[in-house]
């Protein structure tokens, strides 16, 4: 009982105490502990014995702090039900797992409340940087006090005002593409179910959507916008508004895939035959989208490459380096079944 309560009581056993039981110097074990420089090899053995007979565990905070290395970094995730974000989260977790670095991951749910103290939990985690997903446009101020003591990075969207790094897709020529696509199809009766006005990604497929409309004569300001919050429901619920109107639309762009498949969802109810009564898109390209009848016709993200790459420039930062210019990912057109041709169409 004595020598285990000694065990617990006992100071921790530092690196001066291997090099005075070792009879070398500190840095002699320093480098024997991090393979950093040349030692003899009978230092190297005595050095070797002593943390064996000492039980010395190096400080793993300090020796990543020295290297100026990651050991974990944390995440803010707002939804894993999500599937775009559960594959952005796929993506850093492979760029940690490639370095041997914890992600400490932290899904807060909708309320800015729970924001915060999540992002403070976090902060309590003492780790070596952030990727940060927002849900709102913004960061809560326990996120802020996170980019004053350590790097963050920004992914899927950008928070106008920050100087913080982003890594995004090109979103407003991927929303001009499946557009251009509806209106090459023939359909002049459109309404756009976007994404929460306060956010970037949202902003940017709007403008995409509009450049489209321009282009094809149609003064975008007449289009109809119903703005709803990315989740399947208020895509359900904007289409029965957006399918109410006077005149009533032959085609329905969704700025997100999961809005897509809640207007789905209500044609459906309805009755409506999609694509011939009701042609629908989305943005994501969801594993869903292809399983979906019809078969969703979307803009494709490379989610995965993205929470790769947001990683990636998160460890560049920790380490020191400058991170490679963050172009935006690009996006890819897929042509399924959701929209049909209407008749008098260019392609028709």
């Amino acid at each position: 009982m004595a020598s285990s309560e000694h065990r617990r009581t006992r100071k921790r056993t530092t690196i001066k105490d291997v090099a005075e039981h070792a009879g070398v110097s500190m840095s002699t074990v320093s480098y024997v502990l991090n393979d950093s420089g040349p030692v003899a090899p009978d230092r190297r053995t005595r050095v070797l014995d002593a943390v064996r007979v000492l039980e010395y565990s190096p400080n793993e905070s300090a020796r990543n702090l020295k290297r100026r290395s990651a050991s974990r970094i944390g995440m803010v995730v707002p939804d894993l039900t999500n599937q775009f974000f559960a594959m952005i989260t796929e993506g850093v977790h492979q760029a940690a797992s490639a370095r041997d670095v914890l992600v400490v991951l932290v899904v807060p749910g909708s309320s800015e409340q729970s924001e915060e103290a999540q992002t403070r939990l976090l902060r309590s985690q003492r780790v070596d940087g952030v990727i940060y997903l927002t849900s709102t446009g913004s960061m809560p101020e326990a996120c802020y006090e996170l980019a004053r003591s350590g790097p963050v990075v920004l992914v899927d969207e950008q928070i106008p005002g920050i100087d913080l790094p982003a890594v995004v897709c090109d979103s407003r020529r991927g929303a001009r593409q499946v557009a251009q696509h509806v209106l090459d199809k023939g359909h002049r009766d459109v309404a756009i179910i976007g994404g929460p006005e306060g956010l970037w990604t949202a902003q940017q497929r709007l403008a995409g959507y509009r450049e489209a409309l321009a282009g094809a004569g149609i003064d975008p300001d007449t289009v109809p916008v119903y703005y709803g919050d990315y989740q399947q429901s208020s895509g359900r619920d904007l289409a029965q508004r957006a399918l109410a109107a006077q005149t009533r639309p032959t085609a329905l762009i969704c700025a997100n895939d999961l809005m897509a498949v809640g207007a789905m969802e209500y044609c459906r109810e309805q009755g409506l035959r999609m694509p011939e009564d009701v042609s629908i898109v989305g943005f994501d390209d969801l594993p869903l989208s292809s399983l979906l009848t019809p078969r969703l016709t979307t803009v494709r993200q490379p989610a995965r490459d993205m929470g790769y790459r947001a990683a990636t420039v998160l460890f560049d930062l920790i380490e020191n380096r400058t991170p490679e210019p963050m172009d935006p990912l690009p996006t890819t057109l897929q042509d399924r079944s959701s929209v049909c041709t209407i008749s008098g169409s260019v392609n028709e």
